[in-house]
């Protein structure tokens, strides 16, 4: 028991790190989300294909290399070019997790949007409505509440995707993790604490998506 004991105060710390990183990640990850599902709808070209760039470069890599370049190869390129751009861990990995759960979501974003019955546009165009106004008033309201779902199984799988960020030494729950089988040999114990661990946060994880879920199909019973 006091082995156990032991074990909770650095896997605390580091969920702490853990949960910090999901957030700023997966706040990241819905604002490109949206940016590059509209972008890819665009009807200016130049948006529309940078948008489709983006979106299969960050889903067509591997989000390991993606974070290894950031931490690893960025620098690098930035001495040779004379630029600093050097980052902490932390912030390597929001940036990783936020771009390459962005890429994913922007598919989301593009198929809940061109969901929308073609004579809710045809309405708006009938109102004279500006594109913009559409967007928001129109379209949004509607399409938000048939993307939840999948933003929810999106944050979930970000937050185990923090494991990864262990390898740049982020002293996340993994890095405790490891750090404390290497010291005590105990994999069974602290790996069992881990897995619960993981699992605890992604059940709060799943119960806040589910009221967000809520809230937006409210949001769209007011704005239509």
């Amino acid at each position: 028991m006091d082995n156990l004991l032991s074990y909770i105060d650095p896997l605390l710390d580091g969920a702490w790190v853990t949960l910090q990183l999901t957030l700023y990640s997966t706040v990241l990850g819905g604002v490109v989300a949206f940016m590059a599902g509209i972008g890819k709808l665009s009807e200016n070209r130049a948006t529309r294909w940078l948008s489709i760039c983006f979106i299969e470069f960050f889903r067509g890599t591997s989000l390991l290399v993606q974070l290894f370049w950031l931490y690893f190869a960025l620098p690098i390129l930035g001495q040779a070019i004379g630029v600093d751009l050097r980052m902490p861990p932390l912030l390597a990995g929001t940036i990783a997790l936020g771009l390459n759960i962005g890429a994913y979501g922007a598919e989301v974003v593009r198929g809940a949007l061109q969901a929308v019955p073609e004579n809710q546009y045809e309405a708006a165009k009938a109102l004279d409505f500006t594109p913009k106004q559409t967007l928001w008033r129109i379209v949004l309201p509607q399409a938000i509440p048939e993307m939840m779902p999948s933003f929810g199984n999106l944050a979930i799988q970000n937050l185990k995707d923090t494991a990864l960020v262990s390898l740049i030494s982020l002293g996340d729950m993994t890095f405790r993790a490891e750090q404390l089988r290497n010291y005590t040999q105990d994999s069974t114990t602290i790996y069992t604490l881990l897995l619960f661990m993981y699992f605890g946060m992604a059940l709060v994880l799943s119960a806040l998506m589910k009221i967000l879920e809520r809230y937006a199909s409210r949001w769209r019973t007011r704005k239509i």
